[in-house]
């Protein structure tokens, strides 16, 4: 397999992250495929945003789910940029798509769209919660999934093994050879994130890993992040 470049929340390196504008930068430098977040609002939709709350990328504040989407779009997201819905994200760009969930709300409501949409070979299911990767693993057979984790062992591959996951997407500040040795006898992809310096894709060249998440299009245009 090609090694991959992943958007993270689109390019957020130089554009708001998890925004339309964002995720069409990604889509535009041709980036591999381009990772977002979902959350539920208060009625039900599914909305891309990071964080539980507006407060860090919105000029508003409190929780996403005490809020209805109406409310929601009334939020400046950057540059003028709206909350945007995970269907509207499908529709804006070309790319296969990393949707990363946080609950098993969240895995509900994205398999319902999977299924409308047929999106089994578009979108892989990410997640940190071994519970979400299980769930929307049982509820849209034939999607792929991966574990994410940022502090972890080596047991992060039997907790990927366990839930069917196909991929572990790894902080590449932990990553240790043993952890790569173990994944590959499991038969896992490797992605590392953030690789956002030239240092940064060495080590995943060097450990051989599958793709690596960035938040500059750089990574595809430019030979600064040549290894």
């Amino acid at each position: 397999m090609n090694f991959l470049t992943i958007g993270h929340r689109g390019v957020m390196g130089v554009e708001p992250e998890n925004t339309l504008r964002s995720f069409m930068a990604a889509d535009r430098a041709g980036l591999d495929v381009i990772e977002l977040d979902l959350h539920l609002s208060k009625d039900g939709a599914l909305v891309v945003m990071h964080d539980a709350d507006v407060d860090r990328t919105t000029d508003g504040t409190g929780p996403i789910s005490d809020k209805p989407l109406a409310e929601l779009r009334a939020l400046d997201a950057g540059r003028g940029e709206r909350v945007p819905t995970f269907e509207e994200v499908l529709d804006a760009v070309r790319a296969p798509l990393q949707a990363e969930i946080k609950d098993t709300a969240a895995a509900r409501s994205l398999a319902e769209v999977m299924h409308r949409r047929d999106l089994v070979g578009r979108v892989e299911v990410l997640s940190f919660h071994d519970e979400a990767v299980a769930e929307i693993a049982r509820l849209v057979p034939g999607v792929r999934t991966a574990l994410v984790a940022s502090r972890y062992g080596p047991d992060v591959v039997d907790r990927a093994v366990a839930v069917g996951a196909a991929t572990l997407v790894l902080n590449i500040r932990r990553l240790t050879l043993e952890v790569v040795e173990k994944a590959r006898k499991a038969n896992l992809r490797i992605i590392g994130w953030v690789v956002n310096t030239q240092d940064h894709l060495r080590l995943v060249r060097a450990l051989q890993l599958d793709g690596a998440t960035t938040d500059y299009p750089d990574i595809k245009r430019t030979g600064r992040f040549t290894a």
